[in-house]
């Protein structure tokens, strides 16, 4: 404002107008946030602690009653004659082998399609094919499931036919075996490595390529021995979800594994854990039903291992080369 005189006169009693506000506002501000930042990640973490107390209440029990040696270790599983026989040995290295075996076919072509898109396509190529894996990553299991039993359960049952064919020792599962169930996975886990492994090459920096490639290094060197350890930690977590993706499944398994208590073979009918969980859940009563849950914090404990040795490995490898 001015005086008489012309002259402009500071108004003291005013207080300046700030959009951000007072410093009590932005206190009161921040407080509120880091409440909210707090609890936000309290949920994640109490809802892992009520996972696991769930699955230990629930779980063990049944273990108790059943004996730990003979539920872990007894490959007869018999629940529902009158003297019940709960050994999960058979199902549990059925999920240890039908894992191992997606993760050995899926991991190699997964990494190798997230290298060609994150290095070597073109991008109008590249453009097409991301949706057609982001595409794969949203089809529900039960169509995997169905897919497997038109397609690939019947290829596999006229190749055992071609093998097998004059042994008169060998039980015929149609194609509806341990083979048609790693395949089925394999092609399941497959957007999970691709999406994760592609992001982590991406996020290498480009000097890393550009030096090796100036030493004279050819691009595929340069992708194998730099971008590929570069990004070991992301391509790392890819097969961890992967792992967990493969061996969680149910629904497309146990269309297409045959669902019978074998030891793993690739031309056995088998039933995996999950399998195990969803075929006797709807009749399963008492002690049987407990131990379809102690079934269930087997799984919990197999990716809960499986994280901490990748991470060990992880960290290891990182102390390693710094």
């Amino acid at each position: 404002m001015t005086n008489l005189d012309g002259g402009i006169v500071l108004n003291q009693d005013k207080k300046s107008f700030s959009i951000i506000g007072s410093t009590k506002t932005k206190s009161s501000v921040e407080r509120v946030m880091m409440m909210i930042f707090v609890a936000c990640g309290l949920t994640a973490v109490l809802a892992v602690v009520a996972i696991t107390a769930y699955m230990l209440i629930s779980g063990v029990p049944a273990v108790g009653k059943v004996g730990l040696f003979h539920f872990l270790f007894d490959t007869s599983w018999h629940p529902t004659a009158k003297n019940p026989q709960f050994g999960i040995l058979s199902m549990i290295l059925t999920s240890i082998v039908g894992t191992f075996g997606a993760i050995l076919v899926g991991v190699p072509i997964g990494l190798l399609t997230a290298i060609f898109l994150a290095e070597i396509a073109p991008k109008k190529l590249g453009n097409a094919v991301r949706p057609a894996v982001e595409l794969l990553a949203g089809i529900p299991s039960v169509i995997y499931g169905l897919v497997g039993m038109i397609v690939i359960v019947p290829f596999i049952g006229r190749m055992e036919i071609q093998l097998f064919g004059t042994d008169p020792a060998h039980t015929f599962t149609g194609g509806a075996n341990l083979f048609s169930g790693i395949l089925v996975l394999a092609i399941m886990i497959l957007p999970t490595v691709i999406n994760v492994s592609e992001t982590s090459l991406r996020a290498v920096p480009n000097e890393y390529k550009e030096a090796s490639l100036a030493l004279g290094a050819t691009p595929v060197t340069t992708i194998f021995k730099i971008m590929i350890p570069a990004a070991r930690s992301g391509i790392a977590t890819s097969i961890v979800l992967g792992i967990g993706r493969a061996i969680g499944e149910a629904m497309a398994i146990i269309m297409v594994s045959g669902n019978a208590v074998n030891l793993p073979n690739l031309w056995n009918s088998v039933r995996f854990l999950t399998t195990g969980i969803v075929s006797e859940m709807s009749y399963a009563s008492g002690l049987h039903r407990q131990v379809l849950f102690s079934i269930g914090l087997i799984l919990f404990i197999f990716i809960f291992i499986i994280n901490i040795v990748l991470n060990a490995i992880l960290k290891k490898g990182g102390e390693k080369n710094d």
